[in-house]
């Protein structure tokens, strides 16, 4: 039997082409009503729209989405790219976002049991500890598809991760600042969010092994864990900065970025070679200001829609697991700073 067209649901419909096309894809200029009979074509006509090559449902699904907002501008961005790119879509049909209060295993535990019934996906950053893996597997078992966003939890029954390869991020972090770096011999301070979230420590681990292989002149020194506090952040770098250790570079893997950077900018003058993740508003200012050198960017506007629609795809699929599709990380410098 062939595959329905869009002029078949336009004449079940009996709606324009055009009016069709708007409706799969999203765009406005198409009243409520005609969304509707839309959407309830393509359903009895069996019709799954595709985005990217990724299948959809061809029923409105409902979408949760936890996140460790706290002060992170990067996921305060995430989460708004969730929110306005699954209102614009007339396959979503609710979209809820809870902020989970840290990165605490019992805070996401406490968060998803306010799953609600009707809900047919659920995306989540969390760190990879036996509780979250635990909770994601329970979601799986009762017939939730689940992505994990930024940072993945393996050995979990999970669809998809969305995000960039951290090991490559790192990796890409340690080529760039050892061949940047104004100095071939001196110290490297690593900053860690926290070890048992498990994109920090494949940015640590990439960034270890590059440093390692390439520039043997250079020592990191052990990292510093910072549990997403700048004040925590600030206090160790100052005394790194001003102990008797030469540093000629800075990493920051993920958070406490403000600390760091006000340590840095108290320096004045020569100061280390720093690179941070994320293009955020914090950081385009830092770098247009010349107190850091380099951000790897992980695209908050694209890893956002991404999850949205591949959390889509795996409703749609009867494969559990799609296929694997990395974010490209950006390597963004003064003079490159995308517009906001």
């Amino acid at each position: 039997m062939r595959r329905a067209t869009i002029t078949d649901i336009a004449a079940m419909a009996e709606v324009s082409t055009a009016t069709v096309d708007r409706v799969l894809n999203g765009r406005p200029g198409v009243s409520a009503a005609n969304r509707q009979r839309v959407n309830i074509a393509a359903k009895a006509l069996g019709y799954l729209p595709s985005e990217d090559k990724v299948i959809l449902p061809s029923r409105p699904a409902h979408l949760e989405f936890f996140l460790p907002l706290g002060r992170s501008e990067f996921m305060h961005n995430l989460a708004a790219t969730i929110r306005d790119f699954a209102a614009s879509l007339p396959l979503v049909a609710s979209c809820r976002i809870h902020a989970i209060d840290g990165l605490a295993p019992s805070a996401l535990v406490k968060a998803m049991e306010r799953t609600a019934l009707q809900t047919d996906g659920v995306g989540v950053i969390t760190v990879d500890h036996p509780i979250c893996r635990n909770a994601i597997r329970q979601l799986c078992e009762a017939g939730l598809r689940v992505v994990t966003i930024a940072s993945d939890v393996l050995q979990t029954p999970r669809s998809a991760y969305v995000g960039v390869d951290n090991r490559v991020a790192g990796r890409t972090a340690g080529l760039v600042l050892g061949r940047m770096a104004r100095q071939t011999q001196g110290s490297v301070a690593l900053f860690l969010g926290s070890r048992a979230y498990h994109g920090h420590e494949e940015r640590a681990e990439g960034f270890r092994a590059v440093i390692a292989e390439q520039f043997p002149g250079l020592t990191i020194l052990p990292a510093i864990e910072m549990d997403e506090d700048s004040g925590t952040s600030y206090a160790a770098a100052s005394r790194l900065l001003g102990g008797s250790d030469r540093i000629v570079g800075i990493y920051c893997v993920g958070a406490g970025r403000t600390g760091i950077a006000r340590a840095v900018a108290e320096l004045g003058g020569r100061r280390p070679f720093v690179v941070f993740h994320d293009l955020t508003n914090l950081t385009r200012d830092l770098l247009a200001e010349d107190v850091i050198d380099v951000v790897i960017d992980q695209n908050a506007r694209l890893t956002g829609e991404q999850s949205v629609i591949r959390l889509l795809g795996s409703i749609a699929s009867t494969a559990p697991f799609l296929t694997l599709k990395y974010i490209e990380p950006r390597i963004i410098l003064r003079e490159n700073i995308p517009v906001r």
